[in-house]
């Protein structure tokens, strides 16, 4: 956690008020006392304002810790009596004066003390959320599971900094998988069933052999995740969410296998174009007991090729409405910027382009969480590509679709 000083400022006055990392919290007070004696030393005895010194320990009680707030407590009412003292025959105010400068310094240390307190525990929930934060979107190295890859969130809430959007790589015993997903609903409850959800993708992932397989582990997750919450008498146990799994295999370095459930189709963006995924696809996960009976969700088998980047967005991007409320046209906007700079097609390139017109288009305003992730191959290996038709046969759009 981070240490908080109090010696000469609190949290926020240490972290705003410092040159050369030292604090200079105290200044500001002390240029207004100096201040005051100075312009009630220069002026008539009809335009008093010694007696506005019981505003300095005010503003050091704004600004700087609780030991600077006491000692500018004591130092203004010392002060006032050695001005006193130097000017005898001037107009004086006096007792009255004197004591509530005293009682100002003595009610400023109080509202210190109380001050630095919400800051300790603000920046103590700041680690939390932080932490917890780390643990549903923990980093990613860079070249993680040969992919390359790019992403970034952002909440729709400013302060809570996490919300129910997640993605994750896991690499395993039968290639990388990547997800990307959108709990329903917001606060603490999606954060909780996002977090479920990853871990039981990371392990799934590693040992699974068949993407339905992790899809179905997935199902399972959220079902039990719904159900523990109803039985807790939680408000939100009709909760699902979307998500997008991808596969890429060993040795087959020219496909990618990926199962849409609910979530936004993936985008291929390339130098020669962008083109989606069929939006068909299973149902978001915690509704699989209205599935029809007659197997898993499709595997869609995808060619790529090497300069070929997968781009995934949550809602949060494809739903942001402008001033007229329109929507984002992601698909288009993307295919232009690529049409006109093929670099584009590079992950942390393409997160940046989308991250920035998204917020352009909704004037900074989000309406959701979003999330924006861009992933491909790091190295073109192996001699053979795919040809991307599965069992089913081709589409005519050089998507197949396999049937575990």
């Amino acid at each position: 956690m981070r240490a908080v000083s109090d010696g000469g400022a609190g949290p926020q006055g240490a972290t705003l008020l410092r040159v050369r990392g030292r604090s200079v919290a105290w200044v500001p007070p002390l240029l207004l006392l100096v201040a005051i004696v100075l312009v009630d030393f220069r002026t008539s005895s009809d335009f008093r304002i010694l007696s506005w010194i019981v505003l300095v320990p005010g503003i050091a009680a704004a600004i700087c810790g609780v030991w600077g707030t006491a000692v500018f407590a004591v130092l203004a009412p010392a002060t006032y009596v050695a001005a006193d003292a130097v000017l005898p025959h001037e107009y004086q105010a006096g007792l009255p004066d004197l004591v509530l400068a005293g009682i100002g310094g003595v009610l400023a240390t109080l509202a210190c003390v109380i001050r630095v307190r919400g800051e300790r525990r603000m920046l103590h929930m700041q680690d939390v959320t932080e932490t917890i934060r780390r643990t549903v979107l923990r980093p990613l190295p860079p070249g993680w599971g040969g992919l390359d890859h790019a992403g970034v969130y952002l909440s729709a809430d400013s302060e809570a900094r996490v919300g129910g959007d997640f993605y994750d790589i896991q690499t395993g015993l039968h290639g990388t998988r990547v997800i990307v997903g959108d709990v329903q609903g917001k606060g603490l409850g999606a954060v909780e069933a996002a977090a479920a959800l990853l871990g039981t993708f990371r392990e799934a992932a590693y040992h699974e052999a068949d993407l339905t397989a992790v899809a179905a582990r997935l199902e399972v997750r959220m079902q039990r995740h719904i159900r523990m919450r109803t039985a807790l008498g939680r408000e939100d146990g009709d909760r699902f969410a979307t998500a997008v799994l991808l596969d890429f295999p060993e040795g087959q370095p020219g496909v990618m296998d990926a199962v849409v459930l609910g979530h936004d189709s993936p985008l291929v963006v390339g130098p020669d174009g962008v083109r989606s995924l069929p939006p068909d696809h299973g149902l978001p996960l915690g509704l699989g007991e209205l599935a029809p009976a007659d197997g898993p969700p499709p595997v869609l088998r995808v060619p790529l090729a090497p300069d070929e980047t997968l781009l995934l967005t949550t809602d949060g991007v494809t739903e942001a409405r402008d001033g007229a409320g329109a929507f984002y046209p992601l698909a288009a906007e993307v295919a232009a910027a690529v049409a006109a700079d093929p670099g584009l097609a590079r992950p942390a390139r393409l997160v940046a382009f989308v991250r920035e017109r998204t917020l352009r288009h909704c004037g900074g305003r989000l309406a959701d969480d979003t999330t924006v992730f861009a992933v491909r191959r790091r190295a073109w290996v192996g001699k053979g590509v795919g040809n991307g038709v599965g069992k089913g046969g081709g589409n005519g759009d050089g998507i197949g679709r396999t049937q575990s």
